[in-house]
């Protein structure tokens, strides 16, 4: 009965402190994010149409880069991946892309440092494009004022500069903001069934304004070498066809191409299901869109997971954190025992 006794008492206070441990390194965490979190900051919400987000402020931004190196850390399992990426490498070759990534001085360390480290390297070609040169980064500045009453000037600069110098190195030519994640291999796969030698651009279709529409500048667009040259040849210099220095991006460009006779192609897939989302991921599969998209989106604001595709191409308003979050959960995390069947392709070229 003693030892009895004396086991009972044993196991009691194992537990017990077992269960303190647990308290102590709940208590933690629950006093590190009352600390650091204010109520505001979980309510982000926006009611327009593509709108920017609150910017984060400081103690957010400093939680993010500890869960940014944790993620950093951790994703770094490429050598536990037996992929089978033939086919990926092979598009690497046959649709060269050029990505221009539209960002700022202030924005280097805040949001781009984190685009650079994640999608771009899967680019043929990456360029940041600023208002000022930074040789460290790099970025290429391009001349132009900041704020969005600029963003025009540096959108048409930063596709002439793409004209000058990188017209041979890529098929077409894809312009982001530094919140913009972009599934690469998925834009590849589109892209390979369109010809690079027409005046052709795709992204998520804007209905007002123009008369065949614009693609929306979150979401990201991509144009084709001949749309490019079309530009670079006749456009920039002539502001009968491109206007520089007015109105919203996105819009003038989508001007600019029609005036040039660049075509705005529909961009679902088989299931007529949406490829490029100028909204967070969150807000298409949870279907919160706003009212007003119906009003811009030529699809009419459809949302939830039935209506995207699976090989999605972008989102936007994505977080630095949540950009090493879709690399973990694109890349990284994998259902046992269900095997991806990848599509036919000739792989002799």
């Amino acid at each position: 009965m003693v030892q009895l006794n004396f086991c009972l008492g044993l196991c009691f206070g194992l537990s017990m402190t077992m269960i303190i441990q647990v308290f102590n390194v709940t208590s933690t965490f629950k006093d590190f994010y009352l600390r650091n979190i204010k109520p505001e900051d979980w309510n982000n919400t926006d009611n327009t149409a593509c709108k920017p987000n609150t910017q984060s402020d400081d103690r957010l931004r400093k939680m993010e880069k500890e869960l940014i190196h944790m993620r950093l850390q951790s994703a770094n399992d490429s050598q536990f991946h037996q992929d089978n990426d033939a086919i990926a490498k092979q598009l690497f070759k046959t649709v060269r892309i050029a990505c221009w990534i539209l960002t700022s001085p202030q924005n280097l360390d805040k949001k781009t440092i984190h685009v650079k480290n994640t999608w771009t390297k899967r680019c043929n070609v990456v360029v940041f494009i600023s208002s000022q040169t930074n040789d460290s980064f790099p970025t290429v500045g391009v001349n132009a004022k900041e704020g969005r009453q600029h963003l025009t000037t540096k959108t048409m600069k930063a596709f002439k500069y793409l004209y000058d110098h990188h017209l041979g190195d890529a098929d077409w030519f894809l312009k982001a903001d530094d919140d913009t994640y972009v599934i690469m291999e998925n834009l590849r796969y589109f892209l390979s069934g369109e010809d690079p030698n027409k005046p052709l651009y795709f992204g998520q279709r804007f209905k007002p304004y123009l008369k065949q529409g614009y693609a929306s500048g979150g979401a990201g667009y991509v144009i084709s070498k001949e749309a490019l040259t079309r530009y670079g040849q006749r456009g920039f210099e002539n502001p009968s066809m491109c206007r520089n220095n007015t109105g919203h991006e996105d819009v003038e460009m989508g001007r600019c191409l029609q005036n040039l006779g660049v075509v705005l192609k529909p961009s679902l897939d088989a299931l007529n299901r949406t490829r490029f989302h100028c909204l967070t991921p969150e807000t298409y599969i949870g279907n919160k869109l706003p009212g007003s998209m119906k009003d811009f989106d030529v699809e009419n604001g459809r949302a939830g997971a039935e209506n995207m595709s699976d090989y999605t191409i972008s989102f936007h308003y994505v977080t630095p954190s949540k950009m090493y979050d879709l690399e973990f959960f694109i890349y990284h995390l994998r259902p046992y025992g269900i095997l991806n069947m990848p599509q036919k392709l000739n792989l002799a070229a």
